[in-house]
């Protein structure tokens, strides 16, 4: 098993490198997702021909985000916004209790899944990211309530995304069922969960220590518009 931990430094650069790789737009300096998957585009750190690079894959006016630290972008480039993030990892079985069904999710639910994702965590999920991974929910009375799903993938780890419940029902635990069912998933084909949370939701960043989620360092979401 991986424990190229630095990986994570990086995270959609080595996504299209490796497991992503069919998803990829780009060369060997600049690469970035198809734009119906997700807006994530990455450099390869250290090549100062990167600035001349963008334009070839960035359209006008179209807004997406670097993961983690910043290439000098040329000046017809603004930044938009700035998610500082807590990222964390888990390398061992998590032993929450499932108590609730979890089903799997995939094109036959892409309408519902799309909208309880933009409801709750607008902006980052289109309707082909679910492509990226393996997705789950969990239905009360019929009503998908709760979601989460695997975003980046790469040798040796996975990103676990998308989690989310409906607000009328949290408070019930199940996010902790969803995000503990795909880690283990995960843990048992021998690859490490890691996440991505903002530093501001302090709640979800105890419920991922409780599960034993830990934290590997601080890295930013940064959107741009060129």
């Amino acid at each position: 098993m991986s424990k190229e931990y630095h990986k994570l430094d990086n995270p959609a650069w080595h996504a299209l490198t490796e497991t992503h790789a069919a998803f990829v737009i780009g060369n060997t300096v600049v690469k970035r997702y198809r734009p119906d998957v997700v807006a994530f585009t990455a450099y390869q750190t250290g090549n100062e021909s990167v600035q001349d690079q963008f334009d070839q894959l960035i359209q006008q006016h179209e807004p997406f985000f670097i993961i983690g630290d910043l290439p000098q972008l040329p000046a017809h480039y603004s930044l938009l916004t700035r998610l500082a993030c807590e990222q964390m990892v888990c390398s061992a079985h998590i032993p929450a209790p499932i108590t609730e069904t979890i089903i799997p999710l995939g094109e036959a639910n892409e309408d519902e899944v799309y909208e309880l994702i933009n409801l709750v965590q607008p902006g980052y999920y289109k309707h082909n990211t679910r492509l990226m991974g393996d997705y789950f929910g969990i239905r009360i009375e019929g009503r998908l309530v709760a979601v989460t799903g695997e975003r980046m993938r790469m040798d040796g780890f996975t990103e676990i995304s998308a989690v989310v419940t409906h607000p009328d029902f949290a408070g019930r635990g199940f996010a902790k069922q969803l995000v503990a069912h795909v880690s283990n998933k995960n843990l048992e084909q021998g690859i490490i969960p890691f996440l991505h949370v903002a530093q501001s939701n302090e709640r979800a960043i105890r419920l991922y220590q409780y599960l034993g989620f830990s934290r590997r360092r601080s890295i930013d979401f940064t959107k741009f518009c060129r």
